[in-house]
């Protein structure tokens, strides 16, 4: 039996599919148990439910968004039923300056919730994902319901950016495979891509003629704000584009050595996410 939190989201969701394809037991923490849409054989459980549910769980899966108000005390729990082994993800930049981690800005606790988990007791593995493939529709499904233009600030900052997929699957393998122990593993895209060449992939796979459209960074950061973004996370967000313009990007090789296959490439994640972008 394992338990997942945060069974719902762009994580959990696939984490729990995969589990369930290994053939294990899945109980799924979700706040609205009856309309949460898991797949069949899941056992879906409320928050309060937690100290009951974390009864014969082999593994838990702690999402920091999910726990990160509640961390100490699902450790506790977890401790006190015997759970054999804690898996949490954080980011690839969880060591970096909390200043230059926008999604701090955004309630994000990261830092906080990796260090609980792995000075709380049980045995962990750690894993570090880079940005998700996925924030590409956020940032430009509105442009791209416009035109076939992206407009937008450094063009040439480039990251390896990861199918979700991929980190569900990475962390299925750490909670049922203990040579992954105690690790802190840093997972990425298979390949490190600028922004302005995300944007004519997007293009390839749906069939438009799309292209980046570089305009000042402070332009921008106005049109993001204006949009609802938090001022801070924007800021933080601009910083980090231009900091690390400067430096290579890091890509990793972890999934294929975790998985035995090659991580999904950008253009894979476009053709599973096809009609989002219609």
């Amino acid at each position: 039996m394992y338990l997942v939190t945060g069974a719902t989201g762009v994580i959990g969701r696939p984490l729990v599919e995969t589990l369930l394809a290994e053939g294990v037991e899945v109980r799924a923490v979700t706040r609205d148990p009856h309309n949460a849409g898991l797949p069949a054989g899941t056992e879906a459980v409320a928050p309060e439910a937690i100290p009951t549910a974390l009864k014969g769980v082999r593994g838990l899966f702690v999402h920091p968004r999910a726990a990160k108000d509640s961390i100490e005390e699902l450790l506790r729990l977890a401790a006190d039923q015997g759970v054999a082994k804690v898996v949490v993800m954080s980011a690839i930049n969880v060591d970096d300056d909390p200043d230059h981690q926008p999604s701090r800005f955004n309630g994000d606790r990261n830092t906080e919730v990796e260090r609980a988990v792995t000075g709380g007791g049980v045995p962990w593995v750690a894993v570090r994902p880079s940005s998700f493939a996925m924030n590409t529709l956020g940032m430009w499904r509105g442009q791209l319901a416009l035109g076939d233009t992206v407009r937008g600030p450094y063009p040439g900052f480039a990251e390896a950016v990861i199918h979700e997929r991929d980190v569900a699957e990475v962390i299925a393998r750490a909670l049922l495979d203990d040579s992954l122990l105690g690790r802190k593993i840093p997972i990425t895209g298979p390949e490190a891509l600028r922004l302005d060449e995300l944007v004519p992939i997007i293009g390839e796979v749906i069939g438009r003629p799309l292209r980046f459209q570089e305009v000042p960074a402070e332009m921008a950061a106005q049109a993001m704000t204006r949009n609802g973004l938090d001022a801070g996370f924007v800021q933080a967000l601009m910083a980090r584009y231009q900091r690390e313009t400067q430096r290579p990007a890091t890509v990793t090789d972890e999934v294929a050595k975790i998985l035995g296959r090659p991580a999904r490439t950008f253009a894979d994640w476009v053709t599973d996410h096809k009609g989002a972008w219609s």
